[in-house]
């Protein structure tokens, strides 16, 4: 019998070692593997520039941002993605996942997989729609570039009003972006706060800690992932 194992992969480069502890908390022992879309693109020395440039998003499409191995950022495209978060799910699977997260709160198109897919977005948004009823509901980005497309998403999906600020996770000033974020949106009427981006820790969910609840992505994510990989673990004959 194979033991339950959830796939993470993040749309930048594995491992992501700044998920470490909070996943600890998360999964409760549950066996991960992870892989990232970006662990074969190199990043170092003259290569750098010609690979960011290839991964940026093309015109007219929503910025997507994430972490590298050595904790600097990427500012990334879906297309560009696309196929390279394909060629990450199955090395997934191949290290015996019997179920697998797509890292990252952006929206992506169908990738083939033979074992259960999650994508956190609607993971995330469905949770906190439960969660949020009518109440008016903060959402905090990444990057200004993303805060008009995070509002449309999630006014087509909540029925009370969304708002949108940013505060970048990767930042030296994180924790000082997403307070300050925090203290806009309630000071604008939003009755809970949703942190968006698989970026944010619990160590920003603190930050932006105020008199409304505060959600955090990953860790929505992740613990509803983690019952899938536990329901799909293959049953002896």
């Amino acid at each position: 019998m194979t033991a339950p194992t959830l796939g993470l992969v993040t749309i930048g480069q594995a491992p992501r070692t700044d998920l470490s502890d909070d996943l600890r908390a998360f999964l409760g022992g549950l066996r991960t593997v992870q892989h990232g879309a970006l662990d074969e693109d190199d990043f170092t020395g003259a290569a750098a520039e010609r690979t960011r440039a290839e991964l940026a998003p093309a015109d007219g499409e929503a910025p997507l941002v994430s972490r590298l191995r050595d904790g600097s950022s990427v500012v990334l495209g879906h297309e560009a993605l696309a196929p390279r978060m394909r060629a990450a799910v199955a090395r997934c699977e191949r290290d015996g996942a019997t179920a697998t997260l797509l890292l990252c709160t952006g929206n992506f198109p169908p990738v083939p997989a033979t074992r259960p897919l999650l994508h956190a977005e609607p993971l995330v948004q469905h949770g906190v729609r439960a969660m949020a009823g009518t109440d008016p509901v903060g959402i905090v980005c990444p990057l200004p570039a993303q805060r008009a497309d995070v509002r449309r998403r999630w006014s087509r999906l909540l029925p009370g009003h969304v708002l949108a600020e940013a505060a970048d996770p990767y930042a030296p000033d994180a924790a000082e972006q997403v307070a300050g974020a925090a203290r806009r949106l309630t000071g604008a009427g939003a009755r809970r706060l949703v942190l968006d981006c698989i970026g944010y820790t619990e160590a920003h969910r603190a930050a932006a800690a105020c008199a409304v609840p505060v959600l955090l992505a990953r860790a929505l994510a992740v613990r509803l992932a983690a019952e899938a990989a536990c329901a799909s673990r293959p049953t002896a004959p």
